[in-house]
């Protein structure tokens, strides 16, 4: 396992589901943790102080808004200011939306675009300086199988998480000599309140029953026919943390149940 040892890492959207096991996972490993997300204020404290108990490791929580471009710098200068450095960062921030084109809200499209796709360039811009003045640094982004192929009524999500995929190659060139990688995880469904929470929505889309849209719909991508967990996912960031993972960058990993070999 990579040792984490003095090192911060500030993960977005990681007051629960996937972006909290990637910020446990850190921890465990020995990493001082910036947290990021909204949610109410006692389950967040409740969340960053046991980061704190479970892993002996420090940990803060940044309310910063990624659709506020100076807000991210914000919470790449505060990991920097009180830990020394931002050595990981973890662009895991994200919504969903689903609906028919011609009726997707114009206000959805540009909070999926601003929250799942620019919230990681602005992260990225904030968080590189630091990186190569230290000559190390991990970034990774959570796409999605939805950043190799589509689904109907996704629009805003599926363009966000193609464009996610290349964002990371891109990075990935320009930060090689570094010492610093960048690469991106695209899960297939991992049971999240981001998917429990699009259940209903897709029930009313596609008329379907709960169990129905879980079997027919979200399922029926995986062949595998089991949900990913949050903690495989995190599983696989903390290798990329590692010497072992020196020279994998600009790779889109999938960890989807077989969807995408389809």
């Amino acid at each position: 396992m990579a040792n984490l040892t003095g090192k911060t890492a500030v993960v977005t959207g990681s007051t629960s589901g996937i972006g909290l096991a990637y910020a446990r996972a850190f921890a465990s490993a020995g990493a001082n943790i910036v947290i990021n997300g909204m949610g109410a204020p006692e389950d967040i404290e409740k969340e960053r102080a046991a980061i704190e108990s479970d892993f002996k490791v420090r940990a803060i929580h940044s309310p910063a808004d990624m659709t506020k471009p100076a807000e991210i710098a914000g919470m790449i200068a505060l990991g920097e200011s009180t830990f020394g450095s931002v050595d990981i960062l973890v662009n895991n921030a994200g919504i969903q939306f689903v609906s028919p084109i011609e009726e997707f809200p114009i206000e959805k499209w540009d909070a999926i675009i601003a929250i799942n796709l620019s919230s990681a360039f602005h992260g990225i811009r904030a968080a590189v300086p630091g990186m190569k003045k230290r000559g190390w640094g991990r970034i990774i982004n959570t796409a999605s199988a939805h950043s190799l192929v589509a689904s109907p009524f996704k629009s805003a999500y599926v363009s966000a998480k193609h464009g996610i995929a290349g964002l990371t190659k891109t990075v990935a060139l320009e930060v090689a000599t570094h010492k610093i990688t960048c690469n991106c995880i695209s899960p297939g469904y991992v049971w999240t309140p981001l998917v429990e929470k699009q259940i209903p929505d897709t029930m009313k889309a596609r008329g379907l029953t709960k169990e129905q849209v879980i079997n027919d719909v979200l399922l029926a991508a995986q062949p595998t026919k089991e949900f990913v967990t949050s903690e495989q996912v995190a599983a696989l960031a903390l290798f990329l943390c590692g010497d072992d993972a020196a020279q994998i960058t600009g790779t889109n990993l999938s960890i989807d149940g077989g969807w995408t070999a389809e």
